[in-house]
């Protein structure tokens, strides 16, 4: 019975501490050149305040053959972000430092200022050739 309360007390300790995990989902659709895509957006102040600006259309750029970035005109809310994440392949991802969007192709190193807001539903590989992005909330 101790290890079960231990373990139970661990969890609700890790579940408060995690403000940037995916508790509620928040779909969106992206759209890369002609592609449609769907993703799902963290449960966290940066991902909510991307949700606040859509639909949206950028043009994307390559960033260091791992990564497809856009420059937003806008910024995000960081306030409670971790310091630190490390892009993995399918993130969607926003570099605070410059204030731009990254979208993660394959991985990338961890980086301070880097903040995750959500991930590709399934197949991303469009993200190796697309030129513009526009996301949208899925309906």
């Amino acid at each position: 019975m101790k290890k079960l309360l231990s373990l139970l007390g661990l969890a609700f300790a890790f579940a408060a501490c995690a403000p940037y995990s995916e508790a509620r989902e928040m779909k969106v659709k992206i759209t890369l050149d002609n592609q449609v895509h769907y993703a799902t957006l963290a449960d966290n102040p940066s991902a909510r305040s991307l949700l606040e600006k859509m639909p949206f259309t950028l043009p994307l750029e390559d960033y260091a053959a791992s990564e497809k970035i856009a420059r937003p005109s806008f910024k995000l809310n960081t306030a409670g972000a971790p310091a630190r994440y490390q892009g993995k392949p399918g993130d969607i991802t926003y570099y605070a430092p410059w204030g731009n969007l990254a979208l993660f192709y394959k991985g990338g190193p961890d980086a301070g200022g880097l903040i995750y807001l959500g991930k590709f539903d399934g197949d991303y590989s469009a993200l190796n050739h697309a030129k513009t992005m526009t996301i949208d909330v899925a309906k």
